[in-house]
């Protein structure tokens, strides 16, 4: 094992100590210093491997993992998982110190919190670092998992569950269409490695199963990057505590869909499909989110549109940078090409203004103890420094110099202008509309972000006084949005230093056919003359401030959308007709009848292997390879049928269980006579112990008494316990009559060499069949643990009944 791979487990080892260590030391010590230790370290492991990363250079480290089915831990460092690996470590410590002054170490169950925090940095690690799909697949649903548990840390609260288990949903329906699309690339590509899938490139696109590979590959990048219509449960995912949603949804979470995007893109790149969902998908989540941010009155909901928008910026530039693998060559490859760089740049600059406002906001609300603009106003003055920062990160957001979001802002609005002039993918009518939205979505970006700095920390104060003076947070709460602050002004003057260390390696990562031709140059400067680009960022702030001005006159267009075709009401009440469906149904047929059920059982069987067998001519029988049958073992089967039928025919108990001890020992003797000594034994030594319990517990059941029971109830019973028997008896006697495969019982002959084991049955259970049997411990361990723990609720619940 590579130190790679002990670098990659620490938070996952690193969240099995915090429990112990919470206990110990949350005393003393805010268990956040304990953790802040784990993603320093792995950034700072990262950021040595920036030199080789700049070289234009790759590194694999690989770990076998289920080798016969080619399922490998294959880690891969290139450009663009270094630089999101740089930002989930980076970002990760920040956070981490900021949490150490937002939570208090007395009243919040810090470990669980930093045993999740921790769960998810592994997991996006493992997202962005995998060159295997499908140990990509787990890493990316410990991620939707992990952030349920962080986004529903208050439980107590009802928005906080409520907003969890909308983001599970629907994250988790993507992630498992996004499962089926890699199994689809898998079969396309016969490799399960995504850098041997990228390879093969273009020469995979005839395929019948491409495109429903990509659709529903985008399907999981969409749901996760909360793209339009699924961008409904980044909103409600804001009932997180602050630094959860300065982590999850501005730097990583949100980001992992981007991230895959921009992985997949060289192997769908360059088709009309892909082109214009993930641009289209994009341009209207801009637009979308920029619209409905402007009416929002919480600031953390303000971000979370905000952030929708952004992503939504990021993914179009993505789907605008694919048409450069329209081309085999000429200067429009290089053109469409600075898209992605664009996206890339911009990806990496949102993560630093947004990481901070979120901060800041957290900061607002942790002072003043509310984030509605409304009760807000005057900060300014007793929050100076956290007014500054919000000044910063919102200005960078709606893309005024001297600030990095101005550069790649900049960088989006020549991609869109570039992309008006395609003449493929239909462009030729439809390419005006791609700069036309860009450039409303912007302004309306601008607006919100004027809302965001100008309502909350000018005018005159509303807020409520609260019982202590509202002040600036502690020094030990601004280092970590300062910093961020401080990197959104520092990349505006040396871009081209990022752009060299790490943005341009992650450009090459993502079209290394382009990187190998030595035609991706960029060279980022503030200041080109006065380009298209340049004039549609003046239109912005022209027209923004005049909305911005005129907000109460306008405002009233948003009460025209009806209610109940919002996204969210559709949701809810999509869900509620699935619940209350569900329910009749299930009302229905659960009676609390045993029988009942049993019928239900028992009739499925029938229905499914008899109709099976009966269409699909499973129905033969041929006893040419059958041993003679010798006196004795029809003597046997005599007794075994007179013993079945004397416990169906009993009137008491004790006859009955004395009757099937009987049928199970005759068992016994078969298995005798078909020199299988180990499996008599373990059957005498099961008939025995469950004869005595059967004895044990029927003790104390009263007598039985002859029932009368309707004739259809009789003949239902009979039915379906005759039509089961010659079912199961069919099959068998089929089973034994037709070989469609080869016997794989000569694999178990070398079993001592294989397993060293001596006795082949225990060589099957433990060793070929390990999975098998571990897993069958663990079903029994959850379900004693379950019992142990209704035992011990009830046990609680009786006492505190005495008490009361």
């Amino acid at each position: 094992m590579s130190w790679f791979f002990l670098i990659l487990m620490l938070p996952f080892f690193f969240a099995l100590l915090v429990p112990p260590l919470h206990k110990i030391i949350t005393p003393k010590v805010h268990t956040g210093w304990f953790v802040l230790w784990v993603p320093l370290i792995i950034f700072i492991e990262l950021l040595l491997n920036i030199p080789t990363i700049s070289a234009g250079k790759r590194i694999l480290h690989h770990l076998p993992w289920i080798p016969t089915y080619d399922i490998n831990l294959t880690m891969s460092i290139d450009g663009l998982s270094l630089v999101f690996g740089l930002l989930i470590s980076g970002i990760g410590f920040l956070v981490v110190l900021y949490s150490i002054y937002y939570l208090s170490k007395h009243k919040e169950a810090l470990h669980n919190f930093y045993v999740y925090l921790l769960l998810f940095m592994g997991a996006m690690l493992g997202v962005v670092f995998s060159d295997n799909i499908f140990s990509l697949y787990v890493f990316w649903e410990v991620t939707s998992i992990s952030s349920f548990l962080l986004i529903a840390y208050w439980f107590q609260r009802d928005r906080s569950r409520y907003g969890a288990l909308k983001s599970l949903l629907i994250t988790v329906f993507g992630g498992l269409a996004m499962l089926a699309g890699f199994i689809l690339l898998s079969i396309i590509t016969n490799t399960h490695s995504i850098s041997s899938m990228i390879s093969q490139g273009g020469a995979i696109s005839s395929h019948s199963l491409f495109m429903p590979a990509m659709v529903l590959i985008l399907l999981g990048a969409f749901t996760k990057s909360a793209q339009f219509p699924f961008s409904i449960w980044l909103p409600d995912a804001m009932e997180a505590p602050t630094p959860v949603s300065a982590y999850l949804h501005s730097a990583t979470m949100v980001k992992a869909g981007i991230y895959l995007v921009a992985r997949l893109t060289p192997i769908f790149g360059g088709t009309s499909l892909w082109f214009w969902l993930v641009t289209g998908i994009g341009l209207i989540t801009l637009l979308y989110g920029s619209f409905n941010a402007v009416r929002q009155t919480d600031l953390k909901a303000l971000l979370a549109y905000s952030t929708i928008s952004q992503l939504g910026l990021i993914m179009s530039l993505l789907g605008l940078g694919s048409a450069a693998l329209y081309y085999d060559a000429g200067a429009e490859k290089t053109l469409y090409a600075l898209a992605i760089f664009a996206a890339i740049f911009h990806l990496f600059n949102h993560s630093t203004f947004k990481g901070c406002l979120f901060m800041v906001v957290g900061i607002i609300d942790h002072e003043t103890g509310t984030r509605d603009i409304r009760r807000l106003g005057g900060l300014m003055h007793v929050m100076p420094i956290s007014f500054t920062l919000a000044l910063i990160g919102s200005l960078s957001m709606a893309g005024l110099p001297p600030f990095n979001g101005f550069l790649s802002k900049e960088l989006f609005f020549a991609a869109t202008v570039n992309a008006s002039g395609m003449n493929f993918f239909n462009m030729e009518n439809l390419g005006i509309l791609i700069p036309l939205v860009a450039w409303i979505a912007s302004v309306f970006t601008f607006v919100y972000c004027l809302i965001m700095v100008f309502k909350t920390f000018t005018g005159s104060p509303k807020y409520v006084k609260s019982s202590r003076e509202i002040r600036e947070a502690p020094i030990g709460m601004l280092i970590s949005p300062i910093v961020l602050g401080a990197l959104v002004v520092i990349i505006f003057f040396i871009p081209n230093t990022f752009v060299h260390y790490l943005l341009g390696p992650a450009w090459a990562a993502v079209l290394p056919s382009f990187a190998q031709e030595g035609i991706l140059n960029v060279h980022v400067s503030p200041w080109h003359g006065f380009t298209p680009e340049l004039l549609m960022t003046i239109g912005v702030v022209l027209v923004g401030l005049l909305l911005y001005k005129t907000f109460k006159k306008w405002r009233g267009i948003y009460r025209l959308y009806p209610q109940f075709l919002t996204l969210n009401n559709l949701y809810d009440r999509s869900l509620d007709g699935m619940e209350s469906i569900s329910s009749s149904i299930t009302k229905k047929y659960m009676t609390g009848s045993l029988r009942h059920y049993l019928i239900y059982i028992f009739g499925f069987i029938l229905l499914l292997l008899g109709g099976t067998m009966t269409l699909g001519k499973g129905v033969v029988f041929d006893s040419s390879l059958d041993g003679p049958t010798n006196i004795y073992e029809i003597a046997l089967l005599f007794a075994m049928i007179i013993s079945a039928l004397a416990v169906l025919f009993s009137r008491s108990r004790l006859a009955s269980i004395i009757a099937l001890g009987t049928l199970g020992y005759l068992v016994v003797f078969f298995f005798v006579l078909f020199r299988a000594p180990d499996l008599a034994l373990t059957q005498l030594v099961v008939e025995t112990i469950t004869t005595v319990l059967f004895l044990l517990c029927f003790y104390h059941l009263p007598k039985l008494k002859k029932e009368d029971q309707p004739i259809s109830f009789k003949l239902t019973n009979g039915v379906i316990s005759l039509g089961v028997g010659v079912v199961m008896t069919i099959v068998a006697l089929a089973a034994n009559g037709s070989k469609f495969f080869d016997s794989i019982s000569y694999f178990y002959e070398d079993a001592y060499e294989l397993a060293g084991a001596k006795n082949i049955v225990n060589a099957i259970l433990v060793d070929f069949r390990g999975f098998d049997t571990m897993l069958e411990i663990l079903v029994l361990t959850m379900a004693g643990l379950g019992v142990f723990t209704l035992i011990k609720l009830r046990m609680t619940g009786g006492k505190e009944d005495e008490g009361v």
